[in-house]
């Protein structure tokens, strides 16, 4: 089983995916610091640097599985949510290699604040290439992971890749008509981030702050920011075990 990631990072993708028994072929990367990461990491992987640049079509037929967390900063709360009028939004280019490698699975990960700002679009363009679309809040603290991190996942199969499989995900049933489905689709979110919080709150304090002081450790802004910007890998793999190929 062959695996794609893009806006790759740290690698947390392709270390779910190598805990799942996915092969990841390529990596799509331009920061420098993550790219000496993926380096140590997967020495014999290739790393594709500007997406702008990336050509999905030497992929066609070749990925079962295609992952990407792309830029969340058009999306966030903690930003000006300028979604499709961000430079920084980049999915279209994402989209675009999801068209050209035609892979049976899709998954995304980005902010929470995507529910309300692109996420429909996002959805709606997956499923004009004839993807089913299911998004999920899935947050750290579902994989016990002492800190909340709401995050959208977004899972998308073609019929090929097995339609019941993905309609399966949350214990819901596709209904006939789309609005209704995606407003299933918003519940079920929102109820699964409140249940995650409820258990977080009654099962840990507070974490403790992160000194914002040079301690010491070499490239600790390149780290720190590649961490922020990193996915959980247990929740991927989780997803990646549940989906199969």
């Amino acid at each position: 089983m062959t695996h794609l990631d893009l806006f790759s990072g740290i690698g947390g993708f392709a270390l779910a995916a190598k805990w799942a028994g996915f092969d990841t072929i390529a990596f799509c990367e331009k920061d420098e610091f993550c790219q000496k990461v993926l380096k140590k990491h997967w020495p014999n992987v290739p790393i594709f640097g500007d997406i702008k640049e990336f050509d999905g079509e030497q992929f066609n037929g070749k990925v079962d599985l295609l992952t990407g967390g792309y830029p969340c900063q058009p999306f966030s709360t903690a930003g000006k949510r300028k979604g499709q009028h961000d430079p920084r939004h980049l999915w279209p280019d994402m989209f675009r290699v999801i068209r050209q490698a035609k892979p049976a699975w899709v998954v995304c990960e980005n902010v929470e604040g995507h529910v309300t700002n692109g996420l429909d679009s996002v959805c709606n363009d997956l499923e004009s290439e004839g993807y089913e679309v299911r998004p999920l809040i899935i947050p750290a603290c579902a994989v016990e992971s002492p800190h909340i991190r709401n995050r959208v996942w977004i899972i998308a199969n073609t019929p090929r890749a097995g339609r019941e499989r993905i309609l399966g995900i949350g214990g819901q049933a596709q209904t006939e008509n789309e609005g209704e489905r995606r407003q299933q689709d918003r519940e079920f979110i929102q109820t699964n981030a409140r249940s995650a919080e409820t258990r977080w709150r009654n099962g840990w304090g507070t974490s403790p702050r992160v000194c914002r002081v040079d301690d010491g450790l070499p490239n600790r802004v390149d780290r720190c920011k590649s961490l922020g910007n990193a996915i959980v890998p247990q929740i991927a793999y989780k997803i990646m075990m549940s989906i199969g190929v």
